[in-house]
């Protein structure tokens, strides 16, 4: 499938890069295989334009670099359940996201410690019905430890959705749980009852929230989003995951796929939304999309990894490594790619730093003026 000019829409603050050689690259590199991404080309297209354009011209709305600050680099998890894992063809997660199995739970506090012992920390989102669990007295130990906790809704419910159905798939085959309740009910309730349950059961406060799922345009356009999660106490989001190529399931991505990857990062970066709240996206590539999604290798993600990490250092930028337990565990049982990021960040020195979301946000806030 290749792009027609009609595609190519709203090309502006052309700075470092010419409108030629954009024109070039998406005709000659950037041919995305229907099947292999859920992503349709104008959407693609209208993000990786923005993406590579907002690179040129700045590191995301009021993000200008500096050759005084250290790049930030974040390290966060996502404490649910992932379908397919440990093996394919189990669906069943997609109702019980809160189950965690042993191995998700030991993996969570095996990369906390060695995060630690490297000199970092790991931000991790926790799913509501985790706390439903006989013994959370793991994740107990990781708040205890100094790593940061966010909340990941009760139910891991889609926040964008319409109907009660689209807002999780226990809703859909469970539809009394709901009934009564608007989709603006369900959200409210799903993201305050988690509050609850981590202040009793855990004893501590939620640092950030994060979107189950991640959107292209964050909540660019859903201010009441953006209102109610104010009302709800968080100063920050992380919602906004951006468009890029993935390449072909079970094939080695290509060279294009990879570039596709980095240029991504200069449109994941954190802004302030005009209602106040702070958006911190996820970076690319998470390891649902690279393994789940499109079957990629070991190397293959470690390699995506280190290009957008390096990206983020010598931009003076933020990249969070997006992942979960349930996933990691199967895929990269050794811990290889949090090993790497903090190798990376170790070898950069005073030029960067791992922390929490917590920072991103704080950074955003200071630059647009609004701390």
């Amino acid at each position: 499938m290749t792009y027609a000019w009609r595609d190519v829409i709203e090309i502006r603050r052309v700075n470092e890069l010419s409108f030629r050689n954009i024109v070039i690259t998406l005709l000659e590199g950037l041919q995305v295989d229907s099947k292999a991404t859920s992503l349709n080309r104008r959407m693609f297209l209208a993000g990786s334009v923005a993406a590579t354009l907002g690179g040129a011209a700045s590191l995301g709305r009021g993000w200008a670099a500096s050759s005084d600050d250290k790049a930030l680099i974040a390290i966060s998890l996502d404490l649910e359940m992932s379908r397919h894992y440990p093996k394919r063809g189990m669906m069943e997660w997609d109702y019980e996201k809160g189950n965690l199995d042993a191995a998700t739970k030991q993996y969570a506090v095996d990369a906390g410690r060695i995060a630690k012992e490297r000199g970092g920390l790991i931000h991790y989102f926790c799913v509501g019905r985790v706390l439903e669990q006989p013994d959370v007295g793991w994740l107990k130990g990781l708040a205890a430890a100094g790593h940061k906790v966010g909340n990941h809704t009760y139910d891991h419910v889609n926040v964008r959705a319409k109907t009660q159905a689209e807002a999780q798939f226990r809703f859909a085959r469970s539809s009394w749980l709901v009934r009564g309740k608007s989709v603006e009910q369900i959200i409210r309730e799903n993201i305050q009852t988690t509050t609850i349950a981590m202040k009793e059961r855990v004893g501590i406060t939620p640092d950030g929230f994060r979107t189950p799922g991640g959107f292209a345009d964050g909540l660019d356009s859903r201010r009441d989003l953006q209102q109610m999660l104010l009302d709800l106490g968080f100063t920050w989001v992380s919602s906004k995951y951006p468009a890029h190529l993935r390449g072909k399931e079970k094939e080695k991505p290509t060279a294009d796929v990879f570039a596709s990857i980095v240029s991504a990062q200069s449109n994941a970066q954190p802004y302030v939304y005009p209602t106040g709240l702070v958006e911190v996206p996820m970076n690319p590539i998470s390891d649902v999309t690279a393994f789940r999604s499109t079957f990629w290798k070991l190397d293959y993600f470690l390699e995506a990894t280190r290009k957008s990490v390096e990206w983020a250092i010598e931009k003076r930028a933020a990249f969070d490594f997006l992942a979960h337990p349930s996933c990691l565990v199967v895929e990269d049982p050794h811990f290889e790619t949090i090993k790497l990021i903090c190798e990376l960040v170790h070898k950069a020195a005073d030029r960067a730093e791992i922390v929490g979301l917590d920072a991103f946000a704080q950074r955003a806030r200071v630059r647009s003026g609004k701390a």
